[in-house]
């Protein structure tokens, strides 16, 4: 099976309310064990890559073990770009065989994202290829995204409509009060279900994406913290929340922290309790086991595409 565009898959999702969950990736045992609980899980998945894990795999490995990734398996993989911060990166990828890019633009103001975004849109579209556009900020902090809690705002419904028909893009991230990075929320944990609605309601068959939107999962924080890690508050979006938003029309949701979690408590499991260890198969293999049930977890309870292929 070859590299899939994430259209059949969202055209499914917004049909059936579920959500598919776009992982991103770093090295091989990130990316076999993100593929490993999808294939379990008989779940087409999305693998990321931000542009600095694109610079700290190198392009031309990241993309062999992501082919090797498809070659193994037999389900819906799509190959994504995730903030991609400019046109030539996006570009880049695009050339490079990625089947989706996104074009985050939400730092510029409307219009000057809208120019942005309708230029690789009308780069991707002549090569087949499928574009996500981001309207409004998150705040958070995670690989190059660094945006203020003062400098987030929600998504506009009625600019929504209005982006997806100047520009073209296929999908659109939208704010609603997720964030970057594992602290997310002080209080309790609160996301705008009404902009959602108001955004289903107005621009009903555009694929709708969550980006920050990592439970940090409590369990991986405080094996962390067991461990020597120092993640003190850390909170995330709950699952529950996840879950209804998956069945309100969301059909991309994002997971980055959790993975990072997984594999760090993991690791640091290994080397507390076995200090003599120095076989990188040894902790590098029980980090790869952990991401994948945290990935499996993801799919079946959370974001429900499990058997949906």
């Amino acid at each position: 099976m070859s590299l899939v565009t994430t259209k059949e898959m969202f055209e499914k999702s917004m049909k059936e309310g579920f959500a598919i969950g776009a992982f991103n990736v770093n090295n091989m045992e990130i990316i076999q064990a993100i593929v490993d609980a999808a294939n379990q899980e008989n779940s087409p998945v999305i693998l990321q890559a931000s542009s600095s894990a694109i610079k700290y795999a190198r392009p031309i490995y990241l993309r062999k073990m992501i082919e090797a990734a498809v070659e193994e398996n037999n389900i819906p993989i799509a190959l994504h770009l995730d903030h991609g911060p400019d046109f030539e990166t996006c570009k880049s990828c695009i050339d490079a065989s990625f089947t989706s890019v996104m074009i985050d633009g939400s730092k510029y103001d409307f219009e000057e994202n809208i120019a942005l975004t309708k230029k690789v849109v009308d780069y991707a579209h002549e090569r087949g290829i499928v574009v996500e556009a981001e309207l409004g900020k998150l705040a958070g902090i995670e690989d190059d995204v660094n945006v203020s809690s003062n400098d987030a705002m929600y998504t506009d419904p009625q600019q929504a409509k209005e982006f997806v028909e100047r520009t073209g893009c296929d999908s659109l991230a939208i704010a609603i009060g997720t964030s970057h990075g594992a602290y997310k929320f002080k209080g309790e944990a609160k996301l705008r279900f009404d902009i959602l609605a108001k955004v289903k309601e107005l621009i009903p068959n555009t694929p709708i994406v969550l980006h920050g939107a990592s439970t940090v999962i409590p369990e991986l924080v405080n094996m962390c913290n067991n461990y020597g890690a120092e993640i003190p508050g850390a909170k995330g979006v709950p699952d529950e929340m996840l879950n209804k938003a998956s069945k309100l029309g969301v059909s991309k949701i994002n997971v980055d922290t959790d993975l990072r979690l997984a594999m760090t408590a993991a690791i640091r499991k290994v080397f507390a309790e076995n200090p003599s260890t120095f076989d990188p198969r040894k902790y590098l293999g029980e980090a790869r086991t952990l991401i994948q049930q945290t990935v499996q977890h993801k799919i079946k309870d959370v974001f429900g595409s499990s058997n949906k292929i």
